[in-house]
């Protein structure tokens, strides 16, 4: 697709947060897996609930524009699901504590995209106009924002700290 206006850019972005968030979604189950910390692990499942969430609104969104969900593959999720596998799931880290804070790491480095991502659109679905999609859009980015801050409050809640040792 050639990407000749605002709506176009709008649309291709759409498509990729789509590709992205499906990608976010199944690491983040791995890294769920792997989690030890009972509430580390508990916000990883909330946090696939809550890509799946994203994920079933931009599906709604794009389809409503006339275009196919799966009309992009972002790379830039792509590296960072190879990130948080290669260092979080298949690093040999022998100490619990400081696996679970390489997985808090690894996972706000995916949702610092995500941010990006549905900031950029809510600016674009503003600007052409699409109230109902900046609504959309700006719930999916005040919720990636919740998991962030979860994130941050388990880190410096204790992780970090018996990480230390």
């Amino acid at each position: 697709m050639a990407l000749n206006n605002l709506k176009d850019i709008y649309i291709d972005q759409l498509q990729d947060l789509y590709s992205a968030d499906s990608q976010a979604a199944k690491v983040t189950r791995e890294l769920a897996g792997k989690a030890n910390d009972a509430s580390l692990k508990e916000a990883l499942e909330a946090g696939v609930e809550g890509i799946e969430e994203g994920m079933a609104t931009l599906k709604e969104l794009i389809t409503s524009h006339g275009a196919d969900p799966k009309g992009e593959f972002c790379r830039g999720m792509e590296g960072l699901v190879k990130e948080a596998r290669a260092h979080a799931i298949e690093e040999e880290i022998t100490d619990p504590d400081a696996r679970d804070a390489m997985i808090i790491t690894q996972y706000q480095r995916m949702t610092h995209y995500g941010i990006a991502g549905y900031g950029c659109l809510v600016a674009f679905a503003k600007r052409l106009g699409l109230e109902s999609d900046r609504e959309k859009l700006q719930e999916c980015l005040d919720a990636t924002y919740d998991g962030d801050d979860t994130m941050t409050a388990i880190a410096t809640g204790g992780i970090n700290e018996a990480a230390m040792s």
